[in-house]
């Protein structure tokens, strides 16, 4: 068995510049730890069997959802639960994030498109 290594998010974000395209760091669990940059606005989804956790760690992230938005800022997190109908969006800057959520969890979730990622990389 390896011994457990420590993992640099800065260096891991330093690996892509493709937005909206989740990269795995980590698994525990049947969870994985997924990073994305992201850009503009993604699309309204609901996930039916999942939570999902978007910590921020650069920029500042809009989640809207039908009822309203919040604003994470870096260092801060939002757990978005399952069947909430959510619209990540980075207005102004790229934003960095870090995601918890399932394994089986697909990005767009139900509305399924153009921006679907169903094979992820690991770093």
């Amino acid at each position: 068995m390896t011994s457990p290594q420590t993992v640099s998010l800065r260096e891991k974000f330093e690996l892509f510049d493709d937005h909206w395209s989740p990269k795995i760091v980590g698994e525990l669990n049947g969870q994985q730890v997924k990073l994305a940059k992201i850009s503009g606005e993604f699309v309204w989804h609901a996930h039916e069997h999942e939570d999902e956790l978007f910590l921020v760690t650069q920029g500042r992230l809009i989640m809207r959802f039908r009822d309203g938005e919040a604003i994470i800022k870096v260092g801060e997190f939002i757990i978005v639960p399952r069947g909430v109908e959510h619209q990540p969006v980075a207005a102004t800057e790229e934003v960095w994030i870090m995601l918890f959520e399932p394994a089986s969890t697909v990005n767009t979730g139900t509305a399924g498109g153009e921006r679907t990622v169903t094979e992820l990389e690991h770093l």
